[in-house]
């Protein structure tokens, strides 16, 4: 099995294939018009089995699998990283295990000449490690040379993406950061399939709303604070302002995460001049072509009872943001609700998306 040609799709291999967001890679690569996944990695016991035959009895998807993908034999994320390397441009990694270990592997996977793109949130506080979200700090790329130098790589490094718990309040803030959002406070309201469950498996949620995720409220207040920073002789400068508190709820939706915020301004806007940040907002990204991108970044909703997260998480094929309900807050001075599919843009898409830009930069190539 070759890697690919500069004619040719870039070969993608997915570490941690066999979970849930390692399922949602191998759906959206799916006829993908610049990646082909051509290796499938998970733990040791799934090695050896067929992908079909890994997954038997746990494809969270209503899709099948796709037909590309589900013979390809599955090799080990820690034993075969020679034959995932032989096989392919670039991994994403989605794999679940203990922070630590991830690190070491995916340090691993580049010190080997092969870029990895993670999902995973070991890497997102590493000092050298950019984490993008492409429509807000794609200059944050820059970082990856100096990632090399640091550490005497050629070809490879490690990207990662942001917390999915994030992904429809930032860009609603960014849209609107010439007024200078100075304090926020969200509550989001996290589906079950951020914990890697379905309602089979996660029965204790039906008729529940339990009021704890663990970790999420670190990520959700800290992480912002790279993805607004700069790069300043070498290193990244975390952004001081706004300030996050964050409260982190998990409910009994399948897939969407939904915050309710609430935001002050060091010049307070008028709602016309929001409504029009947001409609006007325009993608970085428009001009590159990335597949995954949406036509439209930001969507505004005038019903009192939109976004609503079964009839809005797929807007803009799941890549999209959704917000509604804006409108004063006596306390901080505006607020709102915001909306996005935590599995698509959240995890597996958003890294597709992050890979895409990697690519029209020139950070990934054939090998």
């Amino acid at each position: 099995m070759a890697k690919s040609t500069s004619s040719q799709k870039l070969s993608v291999g997915i570490l941690g294939a066999t979970g849930m967001v390692g399922q949602r890679f191998v759906q959206l690569l799916e006829n993908h018009p610049w990646f082909e996944v051509r290796a499938v990695a998970a733990s040791r016991q799934s090695a050896g089995k067929t992908y079909a035959e890994a997954v038997l009895g746990r494809w969270k998807y209503s899709t099948p699998i796709p037909a590309g993908t589900r013979d390809l034999v599955v090799l080990s994320v820690e034993d075969d990283v020679e034959k995932i390397q032989a096989h392919v441009d670039f991994v994403f990694s989605a794999m679940d295990m203990e922070k630590e270990d991830i690190r070491a592997l995916e340090e691993l996977y580049a010190s080997r000449g092969v870029p990895v793109v993670s999902n995973n949130s070991a890497h997102r506080w590493t000092a050298d490690v950019p984490m993008i979200m492409p429509e807000i700090n794609a200059d944050h790329l820059a970082m990856i040379p100096i990632q090399q130098k640091n550490r005497g790589w050629d070809a490879g490094f490690i990207v990662v993406k942001p917390n999915c718990s994030v992904q429809s309040y930032i860009p609603a803030l960014e849209a609107l950061k010439e007024f200078g959002p100075q304090e926020v406070i969200v509550s989001t309201l996290q589906a079950i399939s951020g914990a890697g469950k379905t309602f089979e498996t996660m029965p204790e949620i039906l008729d529940n709303v339990i009021p704890f995720i663990g970790g999420e409220e670190e990520k959700s207040e800290k992480e912002p604070m790279k993805i607004w920073g700069r790069i300043e002789n070498g290193a990244f400068v975390l952004a001081t302002t706004p300030k996050i508190s964050a409260t982190c709820i998990r409910v009994p939706v399948a897939d969407g995460h939904m915050a309710s915020v609430a935001v002050s301004f060091k010049t307070k806007p008028a709602r016309d001049a929001i409504l029009k940040c947001w409609r006007e907002f325009e993608s970085p990204l428009e001009g590159l072509g990335l597949p995954s991108a949406p036509q439209k970044f930001i969507t505004y909703f005038e019903e009192d009872n939109r976004p609503q997260t079964k009839l809005d998480r797929d807007i803009g094929h799941g890549m999209g943001i959704s917000i509604g309900r804006l409108r004063e807050d006596a306390v901080l001075g505006w607020k709102f609700v915001a909306l996005s599919h935590n599995t698509i843009r959240g995890a597996a898409g958003g890294a597709v998306l992050v890979a895409e830009l990697l690519k029209a930069k020139g950070y990934l190539r054939a090998q």
